[in-house]
């Protein structure tokens, strides 16, 4: 430690460059495709990857984030464009008021909605009723993708890759 500053920061930058593989160009390429594929930024996409160590393989919707109400049962166009291009499932929470059936019909392109955990429910049932979503996929390969803070807790609760804000993600 009596080493001066600019040596120990040389000693940690070359400790952290050979922990960190390199990966060869065409993985890199093809990660990238994949993101675009998702319709997620690269930065997102590596993150979760680095995180997991997984892939994607779903998103996980909440009604808030699709912006299907009462009021305006229908998908915002920009929206439902987004999502018809997703190269994954997708899957969505109705938040109450809201029942599945409504906001399958908003977009058929789902490819299923469940009901989403009620906003006070303890974290057993938000774990119940986002694995009951997912039906047999690997939680940790999913993204949640939601417009309010509470639906944060969700991943937390389902063990999810990760959340998005809805802003970030149909930006």
């Amino acid at each position: 430690m009596e080493a001066g500053v600019s040596w120990r920061r040389h000693c940690w930058s070359s400790a952290r460059e050979a922990l960190l593989p390199t990966l060869p160009v065409e993985v890199v390429r093809t990660r990238v495709r994949r993101a675009q594929a998702l319709g997620l930024d690269y930065r997102t996409y590596a993150g979760v990857r680095a995180a997991t160590g997984h892939d994607v393989v779903a998103f996980l919707f909440s009604s808030n984030a699709l912006r299907v109400t009462l009021v305006n049962p229908a998908m915002p166009e920009a929206r439902a464009v987004k999502l018809a291009e997703v190269a994954c499932e997708r899957f969505a929470l109705a938040v109450a008021p809201l029942t599945p059936g409504m906001v399958a019909a908003a977009n058929p392109v789902l490819d299923g909605v469940s009901p989403a955990p009620y906003a006070l429910a303890g974290f057993g049932e938000m774990r119940d009723r986002v694995r009951a979503a997912l039906r047999k996929l690997p939680s940790d390969q999913v993204i949640l993708v939601g417009d309010l803070g509470l639906e944060r807790d969700w991943c937390a609760a389902g063990r999810l890759a990760g959340y998005l804000p809805a802003e970030r993600y149909f930006g």
